[in-house]
Formats: structure tokens, sequence, C-alpha cells
């Protein structure tokens, strides 16, 4: 089975889809000065986008690694966003950690992987 790659530059792609599963590449908010739950909505936003082209969505979602510039003071903000937007018993594998980001300003970012459905 083919590799598809879309969204590619030199560097990665945005959506990989393969064997019937989607990796996403790592999705920020696009207003990096806002808080924490806007730039998580947005985050969210992007996500749906690119599974959407992508041909599948949110409910079918088979895992999520969230990193966050700090989780002491973002973990509750941002579950809040994301439990209004999970689809009720749709929950995938997650991991939630802290980590230094590539700008100073982006709070959250989410890598995700997906199922294509049938």
């Amino acid at each position: 089975m083919p590799i598809q790659r879309q969204h590619t530059n030199q560097r990665m792609s945005q959506i990989i889809v393969h064997n019937g599963t989607v990796y996403l590449a790592g999705q920020v908010g696009e207003n990096l000065s806002a808080g924490i739950e806007q730039q998580t909505r947005e985050t969210l936003v992007a996500i749906e986008q690119l599974l959407l082209e992508a041909g599948t969505d949110k409910s079918h979602l088979l895992s999520v690694t969230i990193y966050l510039k700090d989780i002491d003071a973002d973990f509750s903000g941002m579950n809040t966003v994301w439990d209004q937007w999970l689809p009720h018993g749709l929950a995938p594998a997650r991991a939630t950690v802290q980590a230094k980001l590539c700008e100073p300003e982006i709070l959250v970012e989410m890598t995700v992987v997906a199922a294509l459905p049938k």
C-alpha cells in the first residue's frame, strides 16, 4: 500500500495516510498571543480540518499526544476545551506531557493518529 503525503515540505508532511491510518504532524493554534483555552480551540479546529481533508474525523481518533508548555498552569484549561470537543464515549488513547515547544508563545501542541472509516 502506498504512503500518501499531503502538505509536504522539505522538513515534514502535515498529513500522512498509510494502510488505513492517518497521522497528523504537531498542530498548534494560530493566535499565539491567546491563552490556553483559545490556543486549544484553534488547535482542535486545525486537527478537524486536516482529518476531514484526509477522509476521516474526530470520531475515528486512535491516539493523541498533547504537549503543554506548562502542565501545572494549563492542564485544567486545556482539558476543559478538550472535554467539550471530544465526542462522548469516543476517547482516544492519550498522553499529556510538559515540553519546551519550538516558540515560547506556543502553549499547546497536539499530534494525532486516526483511522480511516471503512
